[in-house]
């Protein structure tokens, strides 16, 4: 299953590793140092297009983990997480 993710954004649900709320999460500084460390190694999307409101960390091929920024929260991707269980 895929999972919309923001703009023209899908990621393969079993490939994500987390879901994350950045203003909540952002207050940690392990979250900032993972997040900076991230952008250093070049896997940190920003998809958001805009200022954004959570970060997806996923497991990747070629790298490690590649971590997107997105514009929705984090309560709307996991509701389309959900419905799209709840649609099979």
């Amino acid at each position: 299953m895929y999972l919309h993710i923001g703009q023209n954004e899908i990621i393969q649900e079993h490939r994500i590793i987390g879901i994350f709320d950045l203003d909540k999460c952002s207050t940690s500084k392990r979250t900032r140092d993972y997040l900076s460390a991230a952008d250093k190694e070049g896997v940190v999307l920003d998809i958001s297009g805009d200022i954004p409101k959570s970060f997806v960390v996923c497991d990747h091929p070629y790298h490690e983990q590649i971590v997107y920024l997105s514009q929705l929260n984090t309560s709307t991707l996991k509701n389309r997480a959900e419905s799209r269980k709840l649609e099979l």
